[in-house]
């Protein structure tokens, strides 16, 4: 068959490394290079370097919209488009093209969290699992009939990074699934999605990561889980604000403490936050200006500062 394949961030890579292996598709397209880093030179996506690195022809339009992308795309007679984690919606235009349509891996259980951020949604909600859902892509908002899914459960203390990462494999193993299905003619018959129980995962702002201490410890521990590693949560503490990378609810609740406050700890070995419900246990942070450290550092470098 020709492929098409459609992705952009680091967990599209091993659905692209897997069609390299077994079936090169006949281009990629991909975000178009952005500013990144302190400097902000301008950065080719993760799918754009592996495809580079394989010598496929790579396509970076702004706009699936142009009269001159969709000639292009035409032109290669595609059977087959499969996205995961594109960042572009497909108009109608495109969603025709391919013989078989369009396939998307999608980051959850649909209809469970269609949008951008399933993965942080999840660990926000406090899901016990997740998983990989292949849908024959329609012009709605991840709405497509669902085609395979494979489940995986979300682990106490896993953050968004590392349940990316084994997403990001589990996709490409779905897809494999998948083509293996279509290719003998046993793909299972498309399920039509339960839009009642839709849930929506919007994209993640910056300010999605501030930490309220007047909320529950529970929930604070998912929020932290959620936005490490991007964009890391932070709060007020101390009278400075700091980033908080990992931390666990307790059910102790301090008294004559308000939100926000440090518990008192024997030998500063603990850094423990009141919150409205329970308190943290800040295990990582960092302060402005200084490097991440454990919470016993971070403790030791308050109590010389404060000699």
């Amino acid at each position: 068959m020709n492929i098409l394949f459609a992705g952009t961030p680091e967990f599209s890579c091993p659905t692209l490394q897997l069609l390299i292996d077994q079936q090169p598709p006949v281009a990629v397209l991909t975000q178009p290079d952005r500013p990144a880093g302190r400097g902000r030179k301008l950065t080719a996506s993760a799918v754009k370097q592996l495809a580079v690195e394989h010598g496929l022809r790579v396509l970076t339009p702004t706009s699936l919209r142009d009269d001159s992308i969709l000639n292009q795309l035409a032109a290669l007679k595609p059977d087959l488009l499969v996205t995961a984690a594109y960042g572009l919606l497909l108009p109608d235009s495109v969603l025709g093209l391919p013989r078989f349509g369009c396939w998307n891996l999608h980051a959850s259980l649909l209809p469970r969290w269609r949008g951008a951020s399933p993965i942080q949604q999840a660990i926000l909600a406090g899901d016990d699992e997740t998983g990989i859902s292949l849908m024959q892509m329609d012009a709605g908002l991840d709405t497509g009939d669902v085609l395979l899914t494979r489940r995986t459960g979300i682990a106490p203390d896993e953050t968004a990074g590392e349940l990316q990462q084994r997403l990001a494999l589990l996709a490409a193993d779905t897809l494999a699934q998948g083509l293996g299905a279509l290719q003998a003619n046993q793909l299972p018959a498309p399920q039509k999605q339960a839009d009642e129980l839709a849930t929506h995962a919007p994209k993640i702002q910056k300010q999605d990561a501030r930490i309220d201490w007047r909320h529950p410890a529970t929930r604070i521990a998912r929020q932290i889980r959620a936005f490490n590693p991007w964009p890391v949560a932070f709060a007020e503490l101390e009278g400075e604000t700091v980033r908080m990378f990992s931390a666990s609810a307790l059910a102790e609740q301090p008294q004559g403490l308000n939100p926000g406050q440090v518990v008192p700890a024997p030998n500063n070995q603990r850094l423990l936050v009141a919150c409205g419900e329970g308190m943290l246990d800040i295990h990582d942070l960092q302060s402005p200006g200084r490097r991440r450290m454990t919470s016993q550092q971070w403790l030791h470098a308050r109590a010389q500062r404060n000699r």
